[in-house]
């Protein structure tokens, strides 16, 4: 697993733990800072954490509109993490080709998540990743 993917996997962790206990994503890896318990995170993981927790708001409303079929409450809850992350490096990282946001996603649902989980990220993002050139345009 190259690092970029390490890191990824460490930000779902995050937002992961963050949305299960109701709390700030930036807040919960700020409040553990210097844990000898907790793994360091380097700096590609927390510009992946902040910039989620930056455009939360707009990745949820894009996720709402393009999960067919799904609310947010519906969804797992690590399922959800994959996907804003996936969509923020989708929309947001200008350094991360589109087909390698979706690709990274979807590796992260097979390896943390439901069979079918791959499919419903790929799904979800694949929808996006279409559009992803006029949403940039409006951001």
């Amino acid at each position: 697993m190259g690092a970029r993917s390490k890191s990824r996997k460490r930000a779902v962790d995050v937002l992961y733990e963050a949305d299960v206990r109701g709390v700030d994503a930036v807040s919960l890896f700020s409040d553990r800072v210097g844990d000898p318990e907790v793994p360091v995170l380097n700096d590609y993981t927390i510009k992946l954490v902040e910039g989620v927790t930056e455009h939360r708001e707009r990745i949820d409303e894009l996720l709402t509109e393009h999960a067919e079929g799904w609310t947010l409450a519906r969804m797992p809850k690590v399922d959800l993490a994959v996907l804003r992350l996936g969509l923020y490096e989708l929309l947001w990282a200008d350094d991360v080709p589109d087909p390698v946001a979706v690709d990274e996603a979807v590796q992260l649902a097979k390896s943390l998540s439901t069979d079918d989980s791959p499919r419903f990220v790929n799904g979800v993002l694949g929808r996006i990743a279409g559009i992803a050139d006029r949403l940039r345009a409006t951001l």
